[in-house]
């Protein structure tokens, strides 16, 4: 009793009453014959709390889509080995196919794990899980299995994005597009109000859009899918708020804040997911009105009207004003991504390279892991066999 009593202490004071409420596992097998209490040890004045048989696992969501669940996980590992802790994608057959569990396997000291728990579930970076103690047997199967789809998604055999018909380009972003939504800080931490994770429903018409958009005017998909995710995460929320500039004079459906003799203050936030200004979006109809191309080609939802009603702007329509100004950023600095980028931030007179690289990490990045789960094409990573080095028996055509 004495020994159980302090492990309860310790606990409690390591995490407060409320994480020791939330934290304690639900329930615990024990096999006949054999002891699972915890032991208490002091080694250099330190406290621990351990199970010398066991290791601590924590289950940290479950997925039904496999490219889905590899976003998540390569997120959530990022978030937790600071920390020492192990993240694993593991798979098991469902009702309805694979499911896959993101499971961490933590520092084997509950008086350690616990509180990291805590924390990350508070900062929203695992929303619900439970822990548990397994045996050294089961976590070397889970590395097994999580080593799997860790070689099935870093194969050097690749699919290029410009080679998938549209069907495949709008069903791998929808799921790219939906991860970025969800684990933005504004979500996970509730934040902002306004700020709410695509659904899935969601987040296909925004993929179509993209796709349609880029096709529509030649632009590099990867970095026009980067610039979404960094001006607001796919996020439909404004931005820049209280941000104002000076002009000769108002126009219509400007919001004057101050009159000078340098002409009128007047409001300049950015609207939605691709956060343009409201003087930006001027600029970007002017160039619409142009009519330098064939806008009876894009969807009926896509097209932008023919007066530009600052107040009133679809958030389908910014998709293609933001093509549109990137097209003509392309344009002007004769095919220069890079400049292009960086201006679509800072302006053709003052490009952003910090803003340019941001782009161009999130663009890798999608189309490495969307390259990637192409070459799968729609088959489990739990069903392929590898070759040794990595590579895949299948081709990586289709």
């Amino acid at each position: 009793m004495r020994v159980w009593g302090g492990v309860l202490l310790a606990v409690a004071l390591a995490l407060g009453g409320w994480a020791g409420h939330r934290l304690w596992p639900r329930s615990l097998v024990v096999h006949p014959g054999k002891s699972l209490a915890p032991a208490v040890e002091a080694q250099a004045g330190a406290t621990a709390v351990r199970l010398s048989t066991r290791r601590l696992l924590a289950d940290a969501g479950q997925y039904d889509d496999e490219l889905f669940a590899c976003l998540m996980f390569d997120w959530v590992r990022g978030m937790v080995a600071p920390q020492g802790a192990e993240a694993l994608l593991t798979y098991q057959k469902g009702e309805q196919g694979l499911v896959y569990t993101l499971r961490l396997h933590l520092p084997d000291d509950l008086l350690t794990a616990l509180p990291h728990l805590a924390y990350w579930q508070a900062a929203g970076i695992l929303p619900e899980f439970e822990w548990r103690w397994v045996t050294a047997e089961a976590l070397a199967f889970y590395r097994s299995q999580a080593q799997r789809m860790q070689d099935a998604y870093n194969l050097s055999a690749r699919r290029e994005l410009e080679g998938l018909d549209r069907e495949e380009l709008v069903a791998y972003l929808r799921r790219f597009i939906r991860f970025k939504s969800l684990t933005d800080r504004r979500v996970r931490r509730k934040l902002e109000p306004a700020a709410q994770a695509l659904s899935e429903e969601d987040a296909h018409r925004l993929s179509s859009d993209i796709v349609t958009v880029a096709d529509f005017f030649s632009l590099p998909l990867d970095f026009f899918l980067g610039i979404g995710a960094m001006e607001n995460n796919y996020l439909n929320v404004q931005g820049d708020l209280g941000h104002a500039v000076w002009k000769r004079r108002a126009q219509k459906g400007d919001v004057v804040l101050r009159r000078g003799r340098r002409g009128v203050l007047v409001l300049n936030e950015s609207s939605g997911i691709w956060q343009i200004t409201r003087e930006t979006l001027r600029y970007a109809h002017r160039l619409y009105e142009k009519g330098q191309r064939d806008y009876s080609r894009l969807p009926e939802h896509l097209r932008p009207p023919q007066e530009l009603n600052l107040a009133e702007v679809p958030s389908e329509v910014l998709a293609t004003y933001a093509g549109l100004l990137f097209r003509d950023l392309l344009d002007r600095f004769r095919g220069d991504v890079a400049l292009a980028v960086a201006a679509y931030n800072g302006g053709p007179g003052r490009p952003n390279p910090k803003y340019a690289a941001g782009v161009e990490v999130v663009a890798q990045h999608a189309r490495r892991v969307l390259e990637h789960a192409a070459v799968l094409n729609g088959r489990p990573a739990a069903g392929v066999s590898f070759l040794a080095r990595g590579r895949s028996r299948f081709p990586s055509g289709r």
